[in-house]
């Protein structure tokens, strides 16, 4: 594991917490870990102030920036994913659109699987398109990216379990081939915490978190966050100018020059962020450190918990087909073996007899399940993918992806088990 101590050259002031007779460091002591609900912080004199804003004394200045509950929350999740830096923002909607941006402008391309989710599928199809960023959709396999790549190609994009379906992509062969093209991997690891997986250990180059999921795990607070793994060369090809090059928009520092390792994530925070705002609010910071805290116990059971629901589903004639890789008919299921040993995975889509009708009643008649446009809560919760969290896609892209109007998602929280399986149970069978 990274030194906790040494995640960012982009270095905040906390100072040291008193606790009884004690001295505390708030990065590695979860009693000292105030919530500093404070929108700018107070300059020693005006040379003091300048200084900050030149970079000249690295420091709080505006909690739009930088928050020192945050500066917590970041150096943590950059620690268990191995890498040099993160930077936390308002979702994982921003963590994601802040990290394309970073990487591509006007005239550009993204290559991502086309397994994803709804949302981020919409940014890369829709959105994105409006300022000049083009994606490619491929399937989740090395072939299909490799043939995607152009010239103007600045990241290949995968998610770790792709959503809803639970696919697996070759991280590892991946990365090899998108540092063949001196481009940076970006994985979505939302639905693998870094206690299930490392993607940087397999040579991913950027990790991105909806904190909003497991790591928060309980559904009360919105945040993303984005992982610099410290060992892309933004210099090399000059496919980056905005990180490497003289940057005209803070006073023409070159930010691989200025802070080495974690360049990436330190343009994101001095000009995206500064620019837009997508700020963490430190009270969610807060909510985020405290759910790192019961991160392993949590994922333990709701492994646990999802692997006996499948079990149970397998001997209903009702239930036509489960999507989860840990099933040895599912495409991805030696990926799956490969990467994830101790399992992994707790959403998964499986189809019911019948169509959306059947669907939507089957979901209507459950009663411990939360119907919530959510993932990885301690709770169980349940969706129908084709008419919300993927409604915006084309009925072809639908079927591409393998969402039909039988389609049911299930995110396995951590309750009793037989609970949930009576509750299943009753609702196929009322």
């Amino acid at each position: 594991m990274a030194d906790i101590k040494d995640t960012s050259s982009w270095r905040f002031e906390t100072k040291q917490i008193h606790i009884g007779q004690e001295q505390a460091d708030p990065a590695t002591d979860a009693r000292a870990v105030p919530i500093y609900q404070t929108t700018a912080y107070v300059f020693h004199d005006a040379a003091h102030a300048a200084a900050r804003f030149g970079l000249a004394d690295p420091g709080n200045i505006y909690s739009r920036l930088t928050n020192t509950t945050q500066d917590v929350l970041e150096r943590r999740i950059a620690a268990l994913e191995g890498g040099v830096a993160a930077l936390a923002v308002s979702s994982g909607a921003a963590a994601l659109t802040y990290t394309f941006q970073a990487l591509a402008t006007k005239g550009e391309h993204i290559v991502s699987e086309k397994t994803i989710y709804g949302g981020t599928f919409n940014l890369l199809q829709n959105t994105l398109p409006l300022y000049g960023i083009d994606t490619t959709f491929v399937e989740p396999d090395v072939e299909s990216f490799r043939a995607a790549i152009r010239p103007n190609t600045k990241a290949l994009f995968i998610e770790t379990l792709g959503n809803p379906n639970s696919n697996v992509v070759d991280f590892g062969a991946l990365a090899d081939l998108a540092h063949e093209h001196g481009i940076p991997l970006v994985v979505d690891a939302t639905f693998t915490p870094p206690n299930l997986i490392r993607t940087i250990d397999y040579g991913a180059d950027i990790v991105v978190h909806s904190l909003t999921k497991f790591i928060g795990g309980h559904g009360t607070g919105l945040g993303g966050v984005i992982v610099d793994s410290g060992k892309f060369d933004w210099k090399a090809g000059g496919k980056y100018p905005r990180i490497s090059d003289p940057n005209p928009s803070y006073h023409g520092v070159s930010f691989v020059d200025a802070v080495g390792p974690a360049a990436f994530v330190t343009y994101i925070r001095a000009i995206l962020l500064r620019d837009t705002g997508s700020s963490i609010a430190p009270l969610n910071a807060f909510l985020f450190i405290l759910g790192l805290e019961t991160l392993s116990l949590r994922v333990e059971r709701h492994i646990e918990n999802t692997l006996k629901v499948i079990e149970y589903l397998k001997t209903q004639p009702k239930v036509l087909k489960i999507n989860h890789p840990s099933q040895p008919d599912q495409p991805s299921h030696e990926l799956y073996k490969k990467y994830f040993p101790g399992g992994a995975g707790s959403i998964f889509t499986f189809e019911i007899e019948g169509g959306q009708e059947e669907a939507h009643a089957f979901i209507d008649k459950l009663q411990i399940f939360s119907l919530l446009a959510n993932v990885a809560d301690v709770k169980s919760l349940v969706i129908h993918p084709a008419t919300t969290t993927h409604s915006q896609l084309p009925v072809a892209d639908l079927e591409d992806q393998g969402i039909y109007p039988n389609t049911v998602r299930f995110s396995i929280g951590t309750e009793n088990v037989d609970d949930l399986i009576a509750d299943i149970d009753q609702a196929l069978n009322s």
